[in-house]
């Protein structure tokens, strides 16, 4: 009850018990900017069903051909908060409808539906809903992690398929099949965003190894790029020392399996680094965390996040002297074991440029390191520059 109260409170702070039993709540209720002045006359034994609702003249008129729906609510609402959220969506939808009269709105029975079915789901899994109901985001918590959906319903709808957007790193496609009632235009739509929901989570189930995989990763390791990532993001540029660090892809698909591999920093570091992914692949065990085979493989402790900072072993560009420039980190290093100096590709690439000793073959421009005058080289990559 305390826990119900909070809630109501948090949503509706204007809407008020008027008495210590609170068989009486007086107050506003909000929408489209606007605020509406209700009364809310309970029984004793405080049961919706048989409660009366008093609506000012302004609220009335908002809700004209949606009371059916309002009392409809009232009966079917497990408790206050549920019935004042689903009010709140009708007066949200009615208001809508009335501010576009040119625009054919959605029937009644439309709004209730979708009503009824988010009741159905919890309106603890409901993030967000706008006022014409054409986009609904939902949430799921699955092993910890939250996961949002948004659903966003076609003008034919529910005789069409809606698009859904969400945070995976494979496609996620909606199974769909509308049912028709004894009229084509009555389409029965009440398991729709049930049946999206269901196959959401049926989705975020297959993918659970995966983000376990990389949550690890972003966890125990160093992760220069991307620095914020998000669910879909399948790659990750792992630090392994100063100036050194190896680019992983994994497929979201077959996350324990051996992922694509690309070292970066100088020749005399990353080759032999190459040269032991080579000679010990065949231990790759997919029964074990992929973490945990780059360990065996490389035969190497990656840094720990728990030991060491990022500034341990993020070097600033020896040009720019910054770490980060239009979103890219220093990933040029110079191969002279004694200076080992990075520098981001834009910057090397114009220093370069502007050498007069500097000369081109084909993709690859030979010049003098910044720092130590040794020969450095820079691979053409198509970036911009």
């Amino acid at each position: 009850m305390a826990e119900t109260e909070a809630t109501l409170l948090r949503q509706f702070p204007l809407f008020l018990p008027q008495n210590r039993s609170k068989t009486v709540y007086e107050g506003f209720i909000s929408a489209q900017g606007r605020d509406f002045h209700l009364r809310l006359l309970l029984p004793k034994d405080l049961q919706l069903r048989n409660a009366r609702l008093l609506c000012s003249w302004q609220l009335k008129t908002a809700l004209n051909g949606y009371h059916h729906i309002v009392q409809q609510r009232m009966q079917q609402s497990p408790d206050l908060v549920s019935f004042m959220m689903e009010l709140k969506m009708v007066l949200e939808a009615a208001l809508k409808n009335k501010k576009e009269p040119y625009v054919l709105p959605s029937p009644p029975k439309f709004y209730s539906s979708l009503i009824g079915e988010i009741r159905t789901l919890g309106w603890d899994k409901l993030v967000f809903v706008d006022p014409c109901f054409s986009t609904i985001k939902l949430k799921a918590d699955v092993s910890g992690r939250e996961h949002l959906i948004t659903v966003k319903l076609k003008a034919k709808y529910p005789a069409e398929s809606p698009d859904c957007v969400v945070d995976f790193p494979v496609p996620f496609s909606v199974s769909w099949t509308p049912q028709l009632c004894c009229s084509t235009v009555d389409i029965l739509h009440w398991s729709s965003l049930i049946s999206i929901y269901t196959q959401f989570l049926a989705a975020l189930e297959s993918l659970k190894t995966f983000w376990d995989v990389m949550d690890e990763i972003d966890e125990k390791t160093w992760v220069l790029e991307p620095e914020k990532p998000t669910r879909s993001a399948t790659a990750r540029r792992i630090v392994l020392g100063n100036n050194v660090s190896i680019n992983i892809e994994v497929d979201p698909r077959h996350p324990t399996m051996l992922p694509e591999c690309c070292f970066l920093g100088a020749d005399h570091v990353v080759k032999p680094l190459g040269i032991r992914l080579s000679r010990n692949i065949h231990l790759w065990d997919p029964e074990n965390s992929l973490l945990q085979n780059l360990k065996d493989v490389l035969e190497i402790d990656f840094p720990a996040r728990a030991i060491l900072e990022k500034s341990d072993f993020s070097m600033d560009c020896g040009i720019c002297y910054a770490y980060q420039l239009d979103g890219a980190i220093p990933d040029q290093v110079c191969d002279n074991s004694q200076c080992g100096q990075s520098f981001h590709y834009i910057c090397l690439y114009e220093w370069l440029r502007g050498l007069l000793t500097s000369r081109q073959s084909f993709n690859i421009i030979f010049g003098e390191c910044p720092y130590c005058s040794k020969p450095i080289t820079l691979k053409m990559s198509g970036r911009k520059a």
